[in-house]
């Protein structure tokens, strides 16, 4: 298992090396603009734009460009490690933006994960179990519903109803934990549910087609045939086979959400890493995309190993050597 997570691990550096040269070159050899005419002001004369793009490196070759900008992530810069530069559009250093914008998206993943996972499961255990009743046919309504239903449209309809007509949550914006847990819980409970409502209605569908087929295999008839109780056959034994699938989803669904929320994110104006990524690309402000791919990729690779230990553990016919 420890050689199979340092190959991994291998792997994954180079994922991030190809990720971050395939988005510097979108932006370095592919440019709609020129970053160098922001800090020149609204009259710019040539020479004032050649001296600043001397001054950002922009005139040296692209490898060269490449070069130095991996060097200060392994090494770090004057802002600290990793070294990811300043913006153009603010120059607030990337690192500190990062770390300011991603307890909003952390926040709002690990409250909705919980919800889409619990409910989600729940919903689709209890589908399948009840397989052809009414149970059944409402659940997979909720199912339809929650996966045609567009986020921003539930955003919106749960802003209007929950917070300016009822006034029961605090609305939009965010307030760190920190400062006050009560403000921080309710801001961000419509957006939990709001974001849990799509995955979870997939979870559910996901889960009872893969417990009605497990159901249906040699081993749950075995265990049945050994008297087991109905509880632990569906629990114990058929619910853990159709996990597997779940885990997978569980953890690229998560990894994703680091810079792909932006939907949620601007809605309920959390201001969080995927606004600051979608906002970054439009104002081509380079080093702030290059962070927010960076944590993004880094995230996917992470929870590509997590899912795959874990699967170790759910599913004995899977061994690492």
């Amino acid at each position: 298992m420890f050689a199979y997570i340092l190959r991994r691990l291998g792997w994954a550096l180079l994922v991030l090396l190809g990720v971050t040269f395939i988005t510097f070159s979108i932006f370095y050899l592919l440019p709609p603009g020129d970053p160098a005419l922001r800090f020149v002001g609204k009259q710019p004369t040539p020479q004032s734009i050649a001296l600043v793009r001397h001054n950002l490196g922009l005139d040296r070759p692209f490898y060269v460009q490449y070069a130095k900008f991996l060097k200060a992530i392994v090494l770090g810069d004057k802002y600290g490690w990793p070294g990811l530069g300043y913006s153009y559009d603010s120059s607030i250093p990337i690192r500190h933006k990062i770390l300011e914008k991603a307890p909003r998206t952390l926040s709002l993943i690990a409250g909705a994960s919980i919800i889409w996972l619990v409910t989600g499961v729940l919903i689709g255990v209890v589908s399948a179990i009840r397989r052809r009743t009414i149970v059944d046919r409402l659940a997979m309504g909720f199912a339809l519903f929650g996966i045609s239903a567009p986020v921003f449209w539930l955003g919106l309809m749960a802003l209007f109803i929950f917070w300016y007509k009822l006034n029961l949550t605090a609305g939009t914006g965010y307030t760190p934990i920190a400062d006050n847990p009560e403000q921080w819980a309710s801001h961000l409970i419509l957006p939990w549910i709001v974001l849990a409502l799509l995955f979870a209605a997939i979870y559910a569908r996901m889960v009872r087609g893969n417990l009605l087929d497990a159901m249906g295999e040699d081993f749950i008839r075995t265990a049945r045939a050994k008297g087991l109780s109905e509880r632990r056959v569906i629990f114990r034994h058929g619910l853990r086979a159709s996990l597997a699938p779940i885990v997978t989803m569980f953890g690229l669904d998560i990894a994703l959400l680091v810079g792909g929320a932006v939907i949620t994110e601007s809605v309920f104006n959390l201001d969080g890493l995927g606004f600051m990524a979608v906002d970054s690309v439009f104002r081509q402000d380079l080093p702030a995309t290059l962070g927010v791919v960076l944590v993004a990729t880094f995230a996917v690779v992470i929870m590509n190993l997590v899912v795959d230990i874990i699967y170790a553990f759910l599913d004995p016919r899977v061994r690492y050597g």
